[in-house]
């Protein structure tokens, strides 16, 4: 059971930084600077599948698998977000890009384009991607949701904020088009 159980629900941004990390802040931060409203929910980190829909519970959304890869030369990285309850299968989302060979990226490059370490991944470390190296691919079905669940930068907490303004403001602001993929979770 554990603190998931009591997990609350609460609108913006944390009362107080202390003991929470900085990209995390820096996250709240860019999100109020751009208007854009949200839910957010404090938790253990998520470290399975349980754990993750405990918190898809209290945020009222389904939280997307977010996934950092990247090729074997290790110069083009990729995000892509897709419903979590669907399988990844590499070769069907290398055909739909028009590319071959692609693998879970280093935490070192994580860190360096995201500033995100395993187990946070989300689109709000675009904010962080300031040279715009990561190339953001969504499942159609993501797109369908009124709201995205997402971390912000850090896996202690889970935002829900509506699909429309991560697409329409959040996405523009970081300079970040995006395309688009239909993942059946078949080879």
């Amino acid at each position: 059971m554990g603190k998931a159980e009591g997990m609350e629900l609460y609108r913006g941004r944390p009362e107080a930084a202390e003991g929470r990390l900085a990209r995390e802040i820096r996250t709240y931060d860019f999100l109020d600077q751009l208007g854009i409203e949200y839910l957010r929910t404090d938790h253990e980190p998520a470290d399975n599948m349980e754990a993750c829909n405990r918190i898809d519970a209290v945020l009222g959304v389904v939280i997307c698998k977010n996934l950092f890869l990247c090729n074997r030369q290790k110069t083009d990285f990729y995000l892509l977000m897709m419903p979590g309850e669907k399988k990844f299968k590499t070769k069907e989302f290398s055909k739909q890009i028009g590319t071959a060979r692609l693998s879970f990226a280093d935490p070192e490059d994580m860190l360096r384009y995201l500033d995100i370490e395993p187990g946070a991944v989300s689109i709000m470390g675009l904010m962080n991607d300031t040279e715009r190296r990561v190339k953001l691919y969504i499942d159609e079905e993501v797109l369908k949701e009124e709201y995205i669940g997402c971390h912000p930068c850090v896996c202690t907490s889970s935002l829900k904020i509506r699909t429309r303004d991560v697409m329409e403001v959040f996405l523009p602001a970081v300079g970040h088009p995006y395309g688009v993929v239909s993942l059946r979770g078949e080879e």
